[in-house]
Parts: C-alpha cells; structure tokens; sequence
C-alpha cells in the first residue's frame, strides 16, 4: 500500500512539474514545424513573442503619402470601423485557443495581443504577443500562440476609415484573459 501511495505522489509531482515548465525564460528562437518564432526577454523580464517573418511591428507606423510618424493621440482619430462581430470573433479564437488546464492556470492574468492590420484590405497581417517571463503565459506552449496567430490572420478582418486608410499600417492591441 505505502508503495502505491508513493507512486501516486511522485506521478502528481511529475504533471504539476511539467505543467509548469518556462518555455520562454531567456531570449531565444523557435523552430516549429514549419514556422518560426522569436521571444525576446526585456531586463524588465517582459516577453515579446512573434513570428520571426514580423516585419511591420519594427516599422514606425507613418503615414503613406508623406512619410509621416503617425502618433495615435487622445484626439480621437479613429482608424477602424467599429463592428461588433469583429470583436466577439477575436476575444473567441483566443478563447478557444486554451485548453481548459491552460485556462485555469492563467485565470486572473491578461495575455497582451498586438496586431498589424492591412489599411488597405483590413486582414491582420501580424500578430504579437506579450507577458512576463516568470508569469502564468510563460507555461503556454508555442503552438498555443501559433493557433491564435493564424485563426486571428484567417478569420479576422477590419473595415479601415478614411484616416486608417492614409497609414502604412493600423496597430491594434487589446488584452484578455482567456475564458
């Protein structure tokens, strides 16, 4: 009996440890199957996931005709159409990205997105994802990000404004927990 006991223990152990394993403690690249993502750890131990072919998260957002820096004030410049289903769909495929173990190990955490939306189409051309190095994120596996990389690249899409329109880009970000 104590030697069923002491297996029971160890293999509970065993899953809590694996459940809690730092996928992204330093700066470092991964190679997936067929993709590519960076993470970059801040001294400030926050952590910048993307897709290594990002490019447009580098680019200062500027204005296509004058070349511009575009800088999003408190003015009111709205640069997307604002949609209801646009909304619900994205808050839904991050949602649905987690597991049920997943989503109770953040629960009480935001995971921050960041897009780079096309002016000219409105489709989601980049995604990138932020979160502290020692955080509830940290735990999530590559593919879990990489599911809501393409989902949000598929089945999302915005209507740009005139004003959206004259940008090279829109820079979206929103921050959730997962439900």
């Amino acid at each position: 009996m104590k030697t069923i006991f002491f297996f029971i223990c160890i293999s509970l152990c065993t899953t809590y440890i694996y459940a809690q394993t730092n996928y992204y403690a330093v700066t470092k690249t991964f190679n997936e199957n067929g993709y590519t993502y960076q993470c970059d750890v801040a001294a400030s131990k926050t952590v910048t996931l993307y897709n290594k072919s990002n490019k447009l998260l580098f680019t200062t957002q500027s204005y296509k005709n004058t070349g511009e820096t575009f800088s999003q004030t408190d003015e009111g410049i709205v640069l997307l159409q604002y949609d209801a289903w646009t909304r619900a769909e994205r808050l839904s495929i991050v949602n649905a990205a987690f597991s049920a173990s997943e989503k109770q190990r953040v629960k009480g955490h935001e995971l921050i997105i960041t897009m780079c939306i096309n002016s000219d189409t409105g489709k989601v051309d980049e995604v990138e994802f932020s979160f502290m190095n020692f955080g509830t994120y940290a735990t999530i596996p590559i593919s879990v990000y990489r599911k809501i990389e393409t989902d949000l690249k598929e089945k999302v899409w915005y209507i740009p404004t005139e004003e959206g329109k004259k940008l090279n880009y829109i820079y979206y970000w929103w921050a959730q927990e997962p439900q």
